[in-house]
């Protein structure tokens, strides 16, 4: 018997405010939090602040998806707004957040648009073919998932000191295409966030980034 997909239309809302009670929404809202901070000190120019905000946008987006894998009688609808929720606050937090990196950190030179661009469309992209097709198989992304991103750009970031600002912000500008790129392409990669042991290593990498750029800070 084939189980019937409930179209939008036939689905039955809640008040909007109902769905901040749900707690998976929270983690989602509390990771938006984190990523308004980061855009906050990249706009400012406070980039170790920054950096814990990114990183710690990626551990929340890691905690709604466990928990609400977890969590017993959510709806349907719960389901499909915390989904929505989540490829909204996805674009925002691995598309705008990382290519307002770029331009900042290159001082809002108008050379750095079109690399700023293509990292925002390409997000874009990627995000709206995987909510259209989902994992490859049911457990493979096709291309580069976007928490990739930041988690490979905080890292990247550990390194600015080692080189002049202008260097590093063409390091940060190549680094930010090649992500584009990956972040589109038909590389198969895991669902890191689906393994309990990744999840253990993202918290360790979290609390690490965290120290680190924190003593930056002082």
């Amino acid at each position: 018997m084939k189980t019937k997909i409930s179209t939008p239309q036939e689905l039955h809302p809640k008040y909007i405010i109902s769905y901040f009670m749900d707690i998976p929404n929270i983690c989602s809202l509390s990771g938006l939090c984190c990523t308004i901070i980061s855009i906050f000190y990249i706009v400012l120019g406070v980039y170790s602040a920054a950096m814990i905000g990114m990183i710690w946008a990626v551990a929340f987006d890691w905690a709604d998806g466990i928990i609400a894998r977890r969590m017993k009688g959510r709806t349907g609808e719960d389901r499909v707004f915390g989904g929505q929720l989540d490829v909204l606050i996805d674009i925002v937090s691995y598309g705008v957040t990382p290519a307002l990196l770029l331009l900042s950190y290159g001082k809002f030179d108008p050379i750095f648009l079109p690399g700023a661009f293509l990292m925002l469309a390409a997000s874009a992209m990627r995000l709206s073919y995987f909510s259209t097709f989902g994992l490859a198989g049911g457990s493979k992304y096709i291309g580069l998932a976007l928490d990739n991103n930041s988690i490979i750009l905080v890292f990247i970031f550990l390194f600015e000191g080692f080189f002049g600002e202008g260097f590093f912000s063409v390091i940060l500008y190549a680094s930010g295409l090649g992500l584009a790129a990956l972040n589109v392409s038909q590389i198969k990669t895991p669902k890191l966030s689906g393994n309990p042991a990744n999840v253990f290593i993202l918290a360790a990498y979290t609390l690490g980034m965290t120290g680190i750029y924190g003593w930056k800070l002082l």
